[in-house]
């Protein structure tokens, strides 16, 4: 990494010194390989620590970078396509994602009162839930409750599976009993909830997307997805590759 003085320049010091460190992060880096030290970055390139720490900031928002207690500031993985606008519609766990998808559970519960709606659930109506994470490069990249009606898994009832995720796929097979006649999917910008910044490494508040997706059969509404992916390794695109709307992610 080159020295670069920043003097007079028409835009804020760390937003162009975070356009400097992105370029030498392609160029001269790999993936995983620790930057030096803030006190040696901040030398290099003649600005306070202030600016650096800014710029840095800037760039682990944008999934360039992160942050590992112990380790230091790392160069992240490169972001790879997660498709969320898949023509092919299937039932969760099957199709060419259900791999990268892993069962941690399934018990029964309340919905909230958003997914109630959505499933045409009464407000006390308890729904099986199933949660699911996915991993990229080792890191969470997301995490997912499914909604399934007792309606929708019907032949459930008769069969006794233990808890954990060898109930969360029993769950999934009888789903996938039924005819899946579509889906829709949205996408919106949310905050982590206690719960959710746990289990995807991240801090309370932290941006997330979230994909929520309507899954019908029978003329219903069979099941709903609420999917939520870390946002500083998630960007949308828009096209015909993958299908229309597909989440990059490293």
């Amino acid at each position: 990494m080159g020295t670069t003085q920043l003097e007079s320049v028409p835009e804020p010091k760390y937003w162009h010194l975070k356009t400097v460190l992105s370029d030498a992060l392609d160029s001269e880096f790999a993936v995983g390989e620790i930057l030096p030290n803030e006190r040696e970055l901040a030398a290099r390139f003649g600005v306070a620590r202030a600016t650096l720490r800014q710029a840095l900031e800037q760039l682990e928002l944008e999934g360039r970078l992160q942050r590992r207690r112990g380790v230091g500031t790392t160069v992240a993985p490169p972001r790879v396509g997660v498709s969320v606008g898949d023509p092919g519609h299937s039932w969760p766990g099957t199709g060419d994602a259900a791999d990268a998808w892993q069962p941690v559970d399934s018990h029964q519960a309340v919905p909230p009162a958003a997914v109630a709606r959505l499933l045409d659930a009464g407000p006390d109506e308890e729904t099986h839930v199933v949660r699911r994470t996915r991993m990229s490069h080792g890191q969470p990249l997301a995490a997912e409750l499914l909604y399934i009606p007792a309606g929708s898994v019907p032949g459930l009832s008769a069969i006794d599976a233990p808890g954990g995720p060898a109930r969360a796929r029993t769950v999934l097979r009888e789903l996938c009993r039924l005819e899946l006649e579509g889906q829709d999917q949205a996408v919106e910008l949310g905050s982590a909830r206690a719960d959710d910044a746990k289990e995807l490494d991240r801090l309370p508040g932290s941006p997330v997307l979230i994909v929520t997706t309507r899954y019908y059969a029978q003329g219903r509404t069979a099941a709903v997805a609420v999917a939520t992916y870390r946002a500083d390794t998630c960007r949308l695109t828009f096209g015909d590759t993958g299908g229309g709307v597909q989440l990059l992610a490293g």
